[in-house]
């Protein structure tokens, strides 16, 4: 990625059409550009600008992604976009959290069925969806992940946001007899578990052994649910 494009130009006054004109005023928000002040035509503008960002990472990744490359995706100007957002970070890490949201969407979808379904069962049907999910929405995830480990300081919320947007949803597949405390760690596990086994699908390509690995652990989720929860 390129260090110097992320953190995007500096400069004063707000792109024309986009709010007036004038020097920075108190809603810059650190960038030299005046921010959207959240109307409903702001919003949805900044909606639409952001599902073209969104779409144009699953197709491209996001290797060299920039504020520029950003704004051509968009079809505007980096100053647009720094109308909208705080910077290029901001608009990477809602992007991100755009891919996350389908991910959780097709999961969902997968998971639902009779309430009498097992822990087990869901989280088989969620995996499914993870190895047969497009190619370029597993493609930037994996790379939005090994970029918050390269610099945990500047990139750490692509993470951070990742885990608040799963965990909620894995823990709602626990049996609902189950205090909060079990479910999240259940959760937790669940979550650090299918992260790992789409490392080393990633890695190493042992379909076999993650295959494996995958059966232990709705052994074991098995085992938990078996046990008393009340």
């Amino acid at each position: 990625m390129d260090a110097s494009a992320v953190n995007g130009p500096t400069g004063g006054g707000s792109p024309e059409g986009e709010g007036g004109q004038g020097a920075p005023g108190p809603e810059t928000g650190g960038t030299g550009f005046r921010r959207s002040a959240g109307s409903p035509r702001g919003e949805a503008r900044k909606r639409d600008l952001l599902e073209r960002v969104t779409d144009d990472l699953a197709a491209n990744g996001l290797v060299d992604f920039s504020l520029r490359r950003a704004a051509r995706a968009a079809g505007t100007t980096h100053k647009v976009l720094l109308y909208h957002f705080e910077g290029a970070e901001d608009l990477l890490r809602q992007a991100v959290g755009r891919l996350r949201d389908r991910r959780i969407a097709q999961a969902l979808a997968a998971a639902s069925g009779p309430p009498d379904r097992s822990l087990a069962e869901r989280v088989r049907q969620v995996w499914q969806v993870l190895v047969e999910e497009e190619p370029g929405l597993s493609r930037v995830l994996d790379q939005a992940m090994g970029l918050a480990m390269y610099d945990r300081e500047r990139y750490g919320g692509l993470s951070r946001y990742a885990s608040g947007q799963y965990l909620p949803v894995l823990a709602s597949f626990c049996p609902p007899r189950w205090p909060e405390p079990r479910r999240l760690e259940v959760a937790e596990m669940i979550l650090a578990t299918l992260r790992g086994f789409l490392l080393e699908r990633s890695a190493s390509g042992d379909d076999a052994g993650v295959a494996a690995g995958l059966e232990a652990l709705l052994r074991a989720l098995d085992r938990e649910e078996a046990a008393d929860g009340g």
